[in-house]
């Protein structure tokens, strides 16, 4: 049948008019900017325990949607908010793994231009089987009456560390010599960084101040004199606890994400190790504990857009349900047993950091 040439022209206009209507409605959708050819290039440092949700492909394409591509570089996160060398890179945003680290930035004379927590861990010790059996013999590990996780009553254990204790004096029978707990180097990494400001609160009492510093910083100092060498990173760390097992890394300290992220990246792996013979790895859950908070901190305006990504609930389900982080108040961003079965949806003891200046006065006596 042939079409009329009036028929054909408000056809074409009919297309041009929807042509139009997407494009207007797909221009005011942030999540399809890319599409749009509306993109961007941004650099910045991320801590290394969020180097496996940026490179997952669903993150990739998620954050291609809005248009944002990223040169994204692993660094420590007490040094890519103080390390020269790095800031004199011209970082357009900085991804720390802890709010104190925006304090810390500022008296670094980095010029922050918004920060806003993206993602959420509590600070978690992993170990094995064995251990939290014996501990819970001994009265260190006990099992919460809500969520059904396992306590850790970590002053008790770092008394028993300063003490000199045995393991087979905490009723594990299994391990050899004295009792320790293993952290990454508080000079070089958060996960460091953070268990020195718990363990300095948990020796003080309180919410560490300078005064209690003065008096409990020789405390908080052996203790990590007893873990020997430090790790630089906490993704180094779990490393090694996974591949050095029982004997060799019986207790270290981490983020809760990290486990759940490991068993998720490969669930048969993960049902080989439930299934197998050997000791099997257990998260202990600090009371009190810290939590290790994501602040985006945005340097150059560009980075708006990559906060406004970060923060949509498409990224926050893909860095709960994927890698195990929670949302920016500590909350999931879906169902708690869904994943591994280890997570509780809710904590019940968590301690505010000691301030900067306290911090950094710890730093520097540890480093005597």
């Amino acid at each position: 049948m042939a079409i009329s040439r009036r028929a054909l022209g408000l056809g074409l206009l009919g297309v041009a008019a929807a042509g139009t209507g997407g494009y207007l409605t797909l221009k005011d959708r942030p999540e399809f900017r890319g599409y749009l050819g509306n993109k961007a290039h941004l650099f910045g440092f991320i801590g290394g325990e969020k180097q496996a949700f940026l490179a997952d492909p669903d993150v990739v394409h998620a954050l291609g949607g809005y248009g944002l591509e990223l040169d994204a570089r692993v660094a420590g996160s007490v040094e890519m908010v103080r390390e020269a060398a790095l800031l004199s890179q011209k970082p357009q945003f900085l991804w720390p793994s802890s709010s104190i680290m925006v304090d810390l930035a500022r008296k670094s004379g980095v010029a922050i231009r918004n920060d806003q927590v993206v993602l959420n861990s509590p600070v978690v010790v992993y170990t094995w089987g064995p251990v939290v059996e014996g501990l819970k013999k001994s009265g260190l590990v006990t099992v919460a009456g809500k969520g059904g996780y396992n306590q850790l009553d970590l002053k008790a254990l770092l008394d028993a560390i300063l003490a000199g204790k045995n393991w087979s004096d905490l009723g594990i029978d299994e391990l050899y010599g004295r009792a320790r707990i293993v952290s990454t180097d508080p000079n070089r990494s958060n996960s460091g960084f953070m268990f020195a400001g718990l363990v300095l609160s948990l020796m003080s009492g309180d919410v560490a101040t300078q005064e209690l510093l003065a008096q409990h910083g020789d405390q908080a100092k052996a203790i990590f004199r007893s873990m020997g060498l430090k790790s630089s990173s906490s993704g180094k760390l779990f490393d090694q606890y996974i591949a050095g097992g029982l004997g060799a890394e019986p207790m270290v300290v981490g983020y809760e994400n990290q486990l759940v992220e490991w068993a998720l990246a490969d669930p048969a792996r993960w049902q080989r190790v439930q299934a197998g013979a050997g000791a099997k790895p257990e998260i202990l859950y600090p009371r009190p504990t810290v939590y290790s908070a994501h602040p985006l901190i945005v340097i150059d305006p560009a980075v708006d857009r990559l906060l406004e990504a970060l923060t949509s609930p498409t990224l926050q389900q893909l860095a709960w349900s994927k890698h195990g982080f929670r949302g920016p108040l500590g909350t999931v961003a879906g169902d708690a047993d869904a994943i591994a079965g280890v997570r509780p949806a809710e904590i019940e003891a968590v301690l505010p950091m000691p301030s900067a200046d306290v911090m950094l006065a710890l730093l520097a006596q540890m480093e005597g």
